[in-house]
């Protein structure tokens, strides 16, 4: 069976690029080398990376790879250091129009 990694690396620029692969010592190093001269970390070498986790599924893993490229930089930064209570804080709604703001309907 396979397994497949939804990795977050920080570039050289300080930002955070996401994304998934078979093989993450194959693809780390593809990211240093500069093999593919129009992708994102390109320009931004050295890269470093900064979280991992594994999965078996591939439907599974592209769903969260998916997720996590979505979120703000803040909240990928409390994913990175593991801090469970500001990820969940973080991902509540902070639009002025979700239900939660609206007490008084009826």
């Amino acid at each position: 069976m396979k397994t497949f990694y939804v990795y977050i690396l920080k570039c050289k620029d300080d930002s955070f690029y996401t994304g998934i692969t078979n093989d993450i010592e194959r693809r780390l190093k593809e990211h240093n080398e500069g093999t593919s001269p129009n992708s994102y970390t390109y320009n931004r070498r050295p890269v470093r990376l900064m979280f991992f986790e594994t999965f078996l599924d591939f439907q599974v893993a592209e769903r969260w790879e998916k997720q996590i490229k979505g979120w703000s930089r803040k909240k990928k930064q409390v994913l990175i250091d593991k801090n469970w209570e500001k990820l969940k804080e973080y991902s509540v709604c902070q639009n002025g129009t979700h239900f939660s703001n609206f007490n008084d309907i009826k």
